[in-house]
């Protein structure tokens, strides 16, 4: 038999005939319950199997300019990395729509680049999709991108400082309340829709890639992002959908990824015009694939504005 593209090799499928084989007296509805996670260790058995949806990969083409420098935040209490990359071949990218992309928890900006951001974006170029410009900065490594200590404020960062910044170098539309866009990727998800609740009705897309929303207080400690259960309430996306947030929404996340059940609850109680659960889990390959999706809905949806 041929395995040639499946991503079974002989020592998965030893394993599994193995696992399979051992879990037979449990009765006759055993696949049906490991397909549907019933039993422990069905993602276990996927992932050795390779039925956890393959990994992304970045584009081989020729990254747009980017731009890396410090600048001192006010907001956060010290300098942060503010990373802008716009799309190769625009003559003049000033007067493109910004797009914010926030990192997720032990990241920051450069991390953003590091995943492949600049050559998807070429890349989504190049396939036809409108221009525009994205732009990371350091949010803190686990602040879940709201202040959890006096002076450190990743979301005034935001909304009072990186206007400002965006229109100093340049970016014309910065200076009407750019960015217009944001996505997110596990904690900056959350990030990114705090960020679209705090600008209001009207703000423009938000694509958010297995976002770090909490259903319950008992699963929001688990991450130490929040300094008590008053705190979580307050910035707990889930907890506010019924306020004005970022429109279009759109959401993707693996149906093996812990976040995948707070996830569509967002999408759907969040309005979401997009949702997405293929398999896949909680990782950088995950999201490689779904980021050309992601910023195609993104750029149709700013240049639609």
């Amino acid at each position: 038999m041929s395995t040639s593209g499946t991503g079974l090799t002989r020592r998965r499928l030893l394993w599994a005939g193995g696992a399979l084989g051992g879990l037979a007296a449990l009765g006759a509805g055993t696949g049906t319950a490991m397909a549907q996670d019933v039993l422990p260790g069905g993602v276990t058995l996927r992932r050795a199997l390779g039925l956890t949806g393959p990994d992304g990969s970045v584009p081989q083409v020729t990254p747009g300019p980017l731009t890396d420098e410090p600048v001192a935040s006010s907001a956060r209490g010290r300098t942060v990395r503010l990373i802008t990359m716009t799309p190769p071949g625009v003559a003049d990218p000033s007067g493109l729509p910004v797009c914010v992309v926030l990192h997720g928890r032990g990241a920051d900006a450069r991390t953003m680049v590091q995943l492949g951001m600049p050559q998807f974006q070429a890349a989504a170029v190049r396939a036809g999709v409108p221009p525009f410009v994205l732009v990371a900065v350091d949010g803190g490594d686990a602040s879940y991108w709201h202040q959890r200590t006096p002076g450190d404020d990743p979301q005034r960062m935001l909304s009072d400082e990186l206007p400002g910044w965006l229109a100093a170098r340049g970016f014309a539309r910065a200076r009407a309340g750019a960015p217009g866009g944001a996505l997110g990727i596990s904690m900056g998800g959350s990030g990114a829709l705090r960020y679209a609740r705090g600008r209001g009705a009207g703000f423009g897309p938000v694509a958010v890639l297995s976002p770090a929303v909490f259903r319950t207080w008992d699963d929001a400690r688990t991450v130490d992002g929040f300094d008590s259960e008053a705190d979580w309430r307050e910035d707990e996306p889930l907890l506010h959908l019924d306020q004005p947030h970022g429109s279009p929404l759109a959401v993707w996340c693996g149906t093996e990824d812990p976040f995948c059940p707070a996830a569509r609850q967002l999408a759907a109680r969040g309005g979401a015009v997009q949702g997405h659960f293929p398999r896949g889990e909680h990782t950088d390959g995950f999201w490689r694939r779904v980021l050309p999706a992601a910023l195609d809905f993104l750029g149709h949806s700013l240049t639609a504005r």
